[in-house]
Formats: C-alpha cells, sequence, structure tokens
C-alpha cells in the first residue's frame, strides 16, 4: 500500500484517505465539508487561516450561499465534535474579522505508523511541564475531568433543574398559609423561616428565570456568569434543600433526610453541567 499521512493531536487522529475522523480509536460522525475544514486548520496548526481562504476552499466561485452562516455553521459543528468551546478554547480560536487558527500542535505519521513529522508548535512552554491530572489538587469538579457529553442532553438536564427550584419557590408562596401552619407545628419560631423563605424565594424566581433564559438562548461567557453566582446558587439551594423535612410528618423523617441530601447535591450538579456545556 502507499504511504498516506494521518494527523494526529490529543487523542484525535484525522486520516484524510479516508475520511475519518476519531476519538481515541472511535470513529466520529463529520459531514464532508467541516472535516475539510478541520484538515485546512490542521495543516497550517498555529497560524490564522483567513475566512476569505476556507471560502474559497469550500465553495466554487459561481456557488451562491450565505457564506457567513454556513461556516459559523461549519465551526460550531466542528467545535462540538471536538467538545471545544468558543468562549474557551482548546482546539479552534476564533480572531474577529480575521479568521481562525488551530490551536494544538499536530502530529504527522504515516498509515504504518511512521512519524513524518510536527505542524505548528506546543501550547505549553519548554520549561512549564505538563499538568498531571491523574492526582487532582481540587474537590471540585475540573473540565479537564468531564467526557464529552451531546450538548442537548446537559442543556435539558440543566434547564430541568431549574424549572424544579422554580416550581418550589412558586407553590411555597402560593400556599404560604399551609407552610405557615406546618412550621407552627414543627418549630417554635414559624415566623423566622416563614420570612426566610419568602426572602430566599423571592431572591431565587429571577436567578432562575435568567439561567432558563440563558442555556435556552444559548448567551456567551456563560459559565463565568454562572460562576459568579454559584456561591449564592450554592446557599440558596443549600436552604431549600432542608424543605422535604417540613413533609416528614406524611413522608416520614428518613424519606426527608433521603430527599434532603439528593438536593444538597444539586448545586454541584448544576457547576458540572456548566462546565460539561463549556466542554
Amino acid at each position: 500500500m502507499p504511504q498516506q499521512k494521518i494527523f494526529r493531536f490529543g487523542v484525535f487522529e484525522v486520516d484524510p484517505g479516508s475520511g475519518e475522523l476519531r476519538k481515541s480509536g472511535i470513529r466520529l460522525r463529520l459531514q464532508e465539508q467541516p472535516f475539510q475544514t478541520l484538515l485546512l486548520l490542521m495543516e497550517r496548526s498555529g497560524e490564522v487561516v483567513s475566512r476569505e481562504e476556507l471560502r474559497q476552499k469550500l465553495w466554487p466561485a459561481d456557488t451562491f450561499v450565505d457564506f457567513d452562516h454556513s461556516l459559523n455553521t461549519i465551526i460550531n459543528k466542528l467545535r462540538e465534535v471536538l467538545g471545544d468551546s468558543a468562549s474557551s478554547p482548546r482546539f479552534i480560536e476564533t480572531l474577529a474579522k480575521r479568521g481562525y487558527r488551530f490551536l494544538p500542535a499536530v502530529e504527522v505519521v504515516t498509515n504504518h505508523g511512521e512519524k513524518a513529522g510536527m505542524v505548528g508548535a506546543t501550547t505549553t512552554a519548554p520549561d512549564q511541564p505538563l499538568k498531571d491530572y491523574s492526582s487532582p489538587t481540587s474537590v471540585l469538579t475540573r473540565p479537564e475531568d468531564l467526557p464529552q457529553v451531546p450538548q442537548g442532553y446537559v442543556r435539558v438536564l440543566f434547564l430541568l433543574i431549574q424549572v424544579m427550584f422554580l416550581s418550589f419557590y412558586i407553590v411555597a408562596l402560593a400556599r404560604l398559609s399551609v407552610v405557615e401552619e406546618i412550621l407552627a407545628r414543627v418549630t417554635a419560631h414559624p415566623s423566622y423561616l416563614t420570612a426566610a423563605l419568602i426572602v430566599t424565594a423571592t431572591i431565587g424566581i429571577p436567578i432562575r428565570f435568567y439561567l432558563l433564559s440563558a442555556v435556552s438562548f444559548d448567551i456567551r461567557g456563560l459559565k463565568g456568569k454562572f460562576s459568579k453566582l454559584f456561591p449564592a446558587v450554592l446557599v440558596l439551594d443549600g436552604l431549600w434543600a432542608f424543605s422535604p423535612f417540613l413533609l416528614s410528618p406524611e413522608i416520614g423523617p428518613g424519606l426527608a433526610l433521603g430527599i434532603t441530601a439528593a438536593l444538597l447535591y444539586l448545586p454541584f450538579a448544576q457547576r458540572t453541567l456548566m462546565l460539561m456545556r463549556e466542554h
């Protein structure tokens, strides 16, 4: 067989001969135009590839197409299959009004496994060792620890959590008199807890509406905004996690404790989903 070039970067491998993109040996689905775009970016790794060059590569001169929209769609598909993010790029960097740049160095090998060279430069300085992610330094989930998950699943799960908490707030406020009666039976100071419920629900409702709209409309830079909101979300959700104990006379203290434990995890689940959304 004649020798053919294969490109490798990280856990990805691109075979121009077969038109395949593989991740850790598993073939990923990628259409022809995104594949050709990836090839061009890899062949010039570290360099800026202009939008005009991509247009000439992908569409003949006599083709009538909404170029800007079509190219944006192609780049978004590439980022999705690579698990990349426009706001925190690891593979494809956007340079406003100029074009795109492929960030990682690309190893070129033959289909017989022989190394044929490198394209581009590594982004890690020579005197800076690569991070060892096998020994975590944080108890919280880090972006590099997360698997690649279809963005539709991430979005739906995050939205469902917001809807659940929003339902908690609205139902509690709508049946405030019933909640006051329950608090009067289980605590000696029901007025304080009622005031806390009203205040936290009043704060929580706009936060949930903001997160619902932000994720639904895919607002840019949402990960950074959520990071700033996370302490407030952690306190808010932590307080409301104990709400099942209001129903302990009906459901029992054991079940109330189990539901509370699950609800206490939800702030961290939301943070993980937000990281996966940008992963």
